[in-house]
């Protein structure tokens, strides 16, 4: 199921690994408020987004978005990926072991928030069994400036603002033990730790779910974060330690802090996400009403929670940790009374 609670209209766009079937609609408009239901078989694997900002051009009639555009022309994205910056939600059904695998990516950048959360399942082992995953945070409010794209609109990730193996894992950085966090991936981190920060991520990023559960994909989950943030008042842009900040294209980055890698186990062998392979076959587009799943088949969807989103979701998104916050605060002013009275005496 996808859920649009953003103010502005979206416009999803799903992809098919290689191997998979194409899902119907592969794109479509979502207005606020609104929910559809996509049906997915068992098996099935690719990514799901959300374009923004989307028009029609008046010379050509084509759609045109401002962010995560697949490039199609049209609603629907008929076998084209996101152009990047976009925030991404994988999944690979009914992968090892009978499990479900899923994530949210911020590898591609991020456009906008998005939550992952499941209902129906049987569960799994682990700590990671069934659990919301995603980003509820406004990214585009804390990007670091060199990675800002599209006047505030997304933010880039750091291997595709600056191309460098380092930061996307590639060449001598191809493997888990050489490609460690970044400055740049850690700012992903810190504000969404229950997502994909970059491309060796899995122990954290990576959950799992059992018994066939229907997905609720919700866009701008339980907020009204804003699409394009360069003026959102009290917001000031992160500043990576040890980095230049200018503007993209001509950014480049300065050595910034390398955290050690996180520990755990890694996806196991052949439920990885890898960048899907677009296929040339053309789908219909489906009608707007909401679609139920077929005998046999993954449904994409469920029940979504009304109103806020529940606790779950806040504790994978970082959200309960804001009455920590409070708490610290209503220490600290009695602390400061104490001091000022020792400084008059």
């Amino acid at each position: 199921m996808f859920v649009n609670r953003c103010t502005d209209t979206v416009w999803p766009g799903v992809l098919s690994n290689a191997g998979s079937p194409r899902l119907e609609p592969t794109g479509f408009e979502l207005p606020p408020g609104a929910a559809r239901a996509v049906p997915a078989p068992a098996g099935w694997s690719g990514r799901m987004w959300a374009r923004t900002g989307c028009s029609q051009d008046g010379a050509t009639g084509r759609l045109v978005c401002a962010t995560g555009d697949c490039g199609s022309g049209s609603a629907e994205c008929a076998g084209a990926g996101a152009a990047p910056p976009a925030t991404l939600a994988e999944f690979t059904l009914d992968g090892s072991g009978g499990l479900d695998f899923y994530d949210v990516s911020l590898v591609d950048g991020y456009n906008l928030p998005v939550l992952v959360e499941t209902s129906g399942g049987a569960g799994s082992s682990g700590p990671a069994s069934c659990a919301a995953a995603g980003c509820a945070a406004d990214l585009n409010a804390m990007c670091p400036a060199e990675l800002r794209a599209g006047g505030g609109a997304a933010c880039r990730s750091a291997c595709d603002a600056f191309a460098r193996p380092e930061y996307c894992c590639s060449g001598a950085f191809a493997t888990p033990a050489a490609c460690r966090p970044t400055a740049y991936s850690q700012v992903f981190k810190s504000a969404c730790p229950r997502s994909y920060s970059y491309a060796f991520d899995d122990p954290t990023s990576t959950f799992t779910c059992g018994g066939g559960p229907d997905y609720t994909v919700t866009f701008c989950p339980g907020a009204t974060p804003s699409q394009k943030s360069t003026t959102t008042p009290g917001a000031t842009p992160a500043t990576v330690p040890g980095t230049m900040t200018t503007t993209v294209p001509e950014a480049t980055p300065m050595p910034g802090a390398t955290p050690a890698m996180p520990t755990g186990t890694m996806m196991p062998p052949g439920a990885t996400f890898t960048d899907a392979t677009p296929d040339s076959a053309m789908m219909p587009m489906g009608g707007l009403g909401i679609e139920g799943g077929g005998q046999g088949s993954v449904l994409l969807g469920g029940s979504s929670s009304e109103g806020s989103v529940s606790w779950l979701a806040n504790m994978a998104t970082g959200d309960a940790a804001v009455p920590l916050v409070a708490s610290a605060r209503l220490l600290v002013a009695p602390l400061a009374t104490l001091l000022c009275g020792l400084h008059l005496l």
